[in-house]
């Protein structure tokens, strides 16, 4: 396996390397955020049986819960049929999860001693933070991105723009997800308290994320919260992308600030935002772990 020993910088004296030879502080700190990706990957291709595990929570909600709830419900409600609404929210379940993971391996490197070594290296803490969070959000992509190939079992066309919009909103969905992650998990320390946590926040989260039902048919309180919850964002950016492309396929109920839509490049630019703040936020946590 890949680890920053191999990627840090050979040391040198006065007839070492100069100029160009020598490696600039720079590269070392992307050496050392690729080979956190590196692992992460890795793990992703050696946990094939844990990963289509992964996977198969949100198709089997996405064909079983969205076919038998598609006969109950008017698609006149909805203006499409029911698992075309919920594919939006079984895209957000499938990069959800490996994004929160990203959260707990940190927490579980801190316990085993990995992360004492990682410290160790003549790098910057803000490139292993980064690193982490590059390789939680490419994995939470990846995933994502097989969950997209299933466009078509929900009546969506396989567009190559609609694909690409999904795709762009998958990667800042992970990105937001698990910096959010990274930053719950760098000021706890046992990893039990980290998935009770989640137990406690992410069913809720996700039921007012909009990706079960409309978020108008919430009740006012609920609609409150819905509005600064980051995966109602997400969703709603996911959902109106298909209507990009595909207008048929418009969906209703989404976010709505006094009644109207916001902008769609800006519902994208404060989940970046709130990805953004998240690491930063991580990332002055992470300067004081010993």
């Amino acid at each position: 396996m890949t680890t920053l020993r191999d990627h840090a910088p050979t040391a040198t004296g006065p007839s070492g390397p100069t100029g160009t030879e020598r490696p600039t502080r720079l590269r070392h700190e992307l050496r050392a955020v690729r080979a956190l990706v590196h692992r992460d990957l890795l793990r992703l291709a050696g946990q094939r049986s844990h990963t289509a595990l992964m996977l198969l929570h949100p198709v089997l909600y996405l064909l079983i819960l969205g076919g038998g709830l598609a006969a109950l419900i008017p698609q006149a409600s909805l203006g499409v049929g029911y698992q075309t609404f919920l594919f939006p929210g079984m895209l957000m379940m499938t990069v959800q999860t490996p994004g929160t993971l990203a959260g707990i391996r940190l927490i579980t490197d801190r316990q085993s001693g990995y992360l004492r070594e990682l410290l160790m290296a003549p790098v910057s803490r803000a490139a292993l933070l980064l690193g982490s969070c590059a390789g939680g959000t490419l994995v939470a992509a990846v995933q994502g991105a097989v969950m997209i190939s299933l466009a078509g079992l929900v009546g969506l066309p396989y567009d190559p723009l609609l694909l690409g919009l999904l795709l762009a909103g998958v990667l800042l969905v992970s990105f937001t997800v698990t910096a959010l992650a990274l930053a719950l998990a760098v000021s706890l320390r046992r990893a039990e308290t980290f998935h009770t946590l989640l137990g406690v926040v992410m069913m809720p989260v996700l039921f007012l994320s909009g990706g079960f039902f409309p978020l108008q048919a919430l009740p006012g309180w609920a609609r409150i919260l819905a509005d600064v919850n980051p995966l109602a964002y997400g969703v709603d950016l996911l959902r109106r992308g298909i209507a990009l492309r595909a207008p048929d396929q418009a969906a209703v109920g989404g976010i709505e600030w006094a009644g109207r839509q916001p902008p769609l490049l800006l519902e994208a630019a404060l989940l970046l935002i709130t990805g953004a703040l998240a690491v930063l936020w991580a990332g002055h946590r992470f300067k004081r772990l010993e």
